[in-house]
């Protein structure tokens, strides 16, 4: 069975976005990226298994496949064409029960429910899959025990308050799968639920 992989750039005290337009996270969406050559070799060693993408529809509609798209034009020796390439190559499902069709390239609408169509995409040969999108939808991936596995990215920055991804799942215990700090600042904690 495939796993669902969550990954989430976070803060140290845990928060996923910031009340107040800071810029905190080490890697944005634009070309200037503070992470280390470690760090991005790493994140494309873990992206070469996944072969599916989950997306919420705020996260597709704002435009994350087309910036992707647009970076794997670039040449193979910027640092984010591997992820890029592989973005573009993968399928990609936009969970949402508002958009009707795609419109974007190798990328399908799914609005059957959230547990049952991450479940039939779980069944599914190939691949493991990840996801990406706000904090309300890896929230609701949590809270329906969709989720096998954390990869917390979490940043050099203290935000005090923000968006959380945590609070509505319950207690849950965890259990360390790898941690690894890197020169950038980041430090990736991966956990999968305690069974």
């Amino acid at each position: 069975m495939k796993k669902l992989i969550l990954q989430m750039q976070m803060s140290v005290d845990g928060f996923v976005g910031a009340d107040e337009d800071h810029s905190w996270q080490l890697w944005e969406w634009g070309d200037d990226s503070a992470w280390d050559d470690a760090l991005k070799q790493d994140f494309n060693a873990v992206f070469a298994g996944i072969d599916t993408i989950l997306l919420s529809r705020k996260m597709a509609e704002e435009g994350y496949l087309t910036h992707w798209g647009k970076a794997a034009k670039k040449f193979p020796s910027d640092p984010f064409y591997a992820f890029a390439q592989r973005i573009v190559d993968a399928r990609k499902v936009v969970l949402s029960d508002r958009l009707k069709a795609s419109q974007w390239e190798r990328t399908t609408v799914a609005s059957g429910g959230l547990p049952r169509e991450v479940n039939a995409l779980k069944a599914g040969v190939g691949g493991d899959m990840a996801v990406f999108g706000g904090a309300g939808f890896a929230s609701a991936l949590i809270a329906a025990g969709l989720v096998d596995e954390f990869q917390r990215f979490i940043n050099p920055a203290v935000l005090g308050a923000g968006r959380r991804i945590f609070d509505q799942g319950g207690f849950q215990t965890m259990r360390l799968v790898g941690s690894k700090a890197y020169a950038c600042g980041m430090v990736v904690n991966r956990y999968a639920p305690a069974v």
